[in-house]
């Protein structure tokens, strides 16, 4: 399996994502050297592409296939893209705040502590649905880094179309997210008209 091994911070320095977006509290001391030549339309639009790759970890050809099912889904293409990288159970299981990044929530569904509707999911693509129940496994409720990432994340707002119960570490989608409820700044419309060349 191909991974990306680019270090964060610079990834985000590249570009021109905070950190926190990515779940890390830091910050580089480097400073940003100043760019020569303006992108080209092309060049925004790749830049677009690459930082909603960069943000939910996916490489190219599942990119390219959340692109073809979101084109052939009712409605704006650009908003079914960005509603499909959202219910990512990997995305969901970091905005409900039981990983402190995607990286870690996506290794906590690898080694099976969540649950979706009470069975067992080990894969980070999967797509949630409206009124699916996330938990974390009962063995893996007394885990050092669940428990950590909760901490982190009570600083963190969980978005509106999800619920979460901390006592009983679950989280229930109360609904699939409109664009208007997606607080990443990511112009999926630079994207359509990339792949749409």
């Amino acid at each position: 399996m191909a991974i990306d091994r680019t270090p964060v911070l610079k990834r985000c320095r590249q570009l021109e994502i905070e950190p926190v977006v990515m779940g890390i509290n830091k910050k580089s001391n480097r400073q940003p050297r100043q760019r020569r030549r303006q992108l080209s339309e092309y060049g925004t639009q790749l830049r677009e592409k690459q930082k909603a790759k960069f943000i939910y970890g996916i490489l190219e050809k599942q990119f390219r296939g959340y692109y073809t099912k979101a084109m052939k889904s009712e409605g704006i293409t650009g908003d079914n893209l960005m509603s499909l990288l959202e219910t990512r159970l990997d995305n969901v299981v970091f905005r409900l705040g039981f990983a402190r990044t995607r990286k870690e929530s996506r290794q906590t569904i690898r080694h099976g502590h969540i649950t979706v509707n009470g069975k067992r999911v080990d894969i980070p693509s999967y797509q949630v649905k409206a009124n699916d129940v996330i938990a974390v496994s009962s063995k893996a409720k007394d885990l050092l880094p669940i428990k950590e990432s909760l901490i982190v994340s009570e600083r963190m707002a969980v978005p509106a179309w999800l619920e979460v119960d901390v006592e009983k570490l679950q989280g229930k989608v109360l609904q699939i997210p409109v664009r208007d409820q997606i607080d990443l700044d990511i112009d999926a419309q630079l994207i359509v008209e990339l792949y749409s060349k």
